[in-house]
């Protein structure tokens, strides 16, 4: 019950920071934002962890699982991710994306032997049904920029997979023994942002950032918002609910975002939401609610 709740909490916190980097994005560049997010969470994880003391020490092979994890899931995952949204737009993306936890089920059966009751794999099918519901539904603004392009389906994809396979290697560091969830999300982001950031700031992506924050601060404030709420605590509750829950549920849980996206993007943005919209959210709490009991 303890990983489906962190689940839970994982998606809430998602569906928050998504608006926040989302307008941080539209301010200063998508690059900006995901370098300085990892910046910042990594000195709020540096202080966490000597504020309340946690166990740092860590086998070579929880170390090099987490490692691994940062890179595939936080770099080759999201920057096809980032890509995708620039040709297809986040609705498509988004439906792509609700593939990851059936992903991250069949690679978790395969390589962690974790197996799924058939109430449990009832609840994965009904909660993708309704978050595809809502996503196919919702439009994009506007809707022309955007079409099916199969290379950004591909990202889509790939973006899927990143995100998969990057839990399970997350998954073997927990289970080589105990990590506390703080420490375990600091190796991960240090480790993509000391990988990441070299590269975008030789090829000019990323080379100068305090200029960029302070001709626009609100972009700033909105990173910092962001990076609280999502790589620091969005992560952290993400690697609690791996090492408590079996992959493909807390996946498929922490997939929801698009669903509880919804009232955030009525208060925020004024939408109006269709009877598709929240009968696929129903649909969708239905299915966790099966995942909560499997």
């Amino acid at each position: 019950m303890l990983g489906e709740l962190a689940a839970l909490i994982t998606a809430v916190l998602w569906s928050m920071t998504s608006i926040a980097f989302s307008e941080a994005s539209n301010r200063v560049g998508p690059m900006y934002v995901n370098v300085t997010r990892m910046i910042f969470a990594v000195l709020y994880l540096s202080v966490t962890i000597a504020v309340i003391g946690a166990p740092t020490d860590l086998s070579f092979g929880q170390i090099t699982n987490l490692v691994i994890s940062g890179f595939i899931g936080l770099i080759f995952g999201d920057t096809f991710l980032f890509k995708a949204y620039r040709l297809i737009g986040a609705r498509l993306s988004m439906l792509v994306m609700s593939s990851a936890p059936a992903i991250a089920a069949v690679l978790a059966y395969f390589f962690l032997r974790e197996n799924l009751s058939l109430l449990g794999i009832f609840g994965i099918i009904i909660t993708i049904a309704g978050i595809a519901l809502v996503v196919l539904q919702r439009e994009e603004k506007p809707t022309s920029r955007y079409k099916v392009d199969y290379t950004g389906i591909l990202y889509a994809f790939l973006g899927a997979v990143g995100q998969a396979v990057g839990l399970i290697f997350a998954k073997f560091a927990f289970n080589q023994g105990e990590i506390n969830g703080f420490v375990a999300t600091f190796v991960r982001v240090s480790s993509a942002l000391l990988i990441l950031y070299p590269i975008v700031h030789f090829t000019k992506y990323y080379v100068t950032p305090v200029k960029v924050f302070r001709e626009n601060k609100k972009g700033l404030v909105f990173t910092i918002i962001g990076s609280f709420i999502g790589p620091y605590l969005g992560i952290t509750f993400s690697l609690i609910s791996i090492s408590h829950a079996k992959i493909g549920i807390a996946s498929t849980i922490m997939a929801t975002v698009p669903i509880l996206m919804l009232p955030l993007v009525r208060y925020y943005y004024k939408e109006k939401l269709s009877w598709i919209s929240i009968l696929g959210a129903f649909i969708a709490v239905g299915g966790i609610g099966m995942l909560f009991l499997a």
